[in-house]
């Protein structure tokens, strides 16, 4: 399925189009059974769904598709409210995306109804995703979050850590936030020794990941141990260790939809 983006909507009314509605950060999907979708419908209005806002997002495989921020929390028969992380592989690769980008984009419009310089209510800029303000004239457009994400390698054995914030505390490479002026590289460097304390070397790029919770854009990368003892960051740190394959088809580690998982695969298929 292809998704091509687009900001303005199509100027003849839409027979079917795939609607994210949420409310809060749970989307409304169609349940049958076992089995969750997008819903498709002409308009929400057509179901007793009146959105506070909506925003149009483009077409995937030619069906229109727009994001909207729903009034009240009651959901059509045969519909439901559902978290969207769960929904990472419950829904299809390309409907997962879509949501996605559907949750940013309205939870960007529904935070930027005003100015955060000036307090001035914010206008669409036309043909952009974009608003301004016409009192001071800052520009606001959607917040992307860079992190990186690493799979350090030393002689045969993949370095992981167990994180204090996941309470199922499973084993996964280590990853964190691009600061102010950094590059990615050096993000990387300086996450990796503040975390467990080692030093890496030829770090080479991997592949990168939209991770809608709520604005990540994840960028994956591989590198070599250069040097240090592994010594956990308390604070954000549980545990942290070299592993063998054999040790890693014993743990508990990140779902085959996320990079995190797709780095330790290319460890484990080397």
């Amino acid at each position: 399925m292809r998704f091509e983006p687009a900001i303005d909507p199509p100027q003849e009314p839409c027979p079917e189009a795939l609607w994210c509605l949420f409310h809060g950060d749970r989307l409304l999907l169609s349940v049958r059974g076992e089995s969750v979708s997008i819903p498709t419908f002409r308009k929400p209005d057509t179901l007793g769904l009146r959105p506070v806002r909506s925003q149009y997002l483009g077409t995937l495989d030619g069906v229109p598709c727009f994001s909207g921020e729903a009034a009240g929390p009651s959901a059509p028969d045969d519909m439901a409210w559902r978290p969207l992380r769960p929904l990472l592989g419950v829904l299809s690769d390309d409907l997962f995306s879509l949501a996605g980008r559907a949750f940013q984009i309205m939870d960007w419009d529904r935070t930027t109804q005003f100015c955060g310089r000036c307090g001035k209510p914010t206008t669409p800029v036309p043909g952009e995703r974009a608003k301004a303000c016409p009192d001071c004239g800052t520009h606001f457009y959607p917040r992307i979050n860079p992190a990186v994400i690493v799979a350090v390698v030393r002689d045969h054995r993949l370095l992981l850590a167990q994180a204090r914030r996941f309470p199922n505390a499973f084993h996964s490479v280590l990853a964190g936030f691009v600061e102010p002026g950094e590059t990615l590289e050096e993000c990387l460097r300086r996450e990796v020794r503040e975390e467990v304390g080692i030093e890496v070397a030829n770090l080479r790029y991997f592949g990168s990941q939209p991770w809608p919770f709520p604005g990540q854009l994840m960028v994956g990368f591989t590198a070599e141990y250069a040097g240090g003892e592994i010594v956990p960051e308390e604070k954000e740190i549980a545990s942290a260790a070299w592993f063998t394959p054999d040790e890693i088809a014993t743990l508990n580690i990140p779902r085959r939809e996320t990079i995190a998982r797709q780095l330790i695969g290319w460890f484990l298929g080397r």
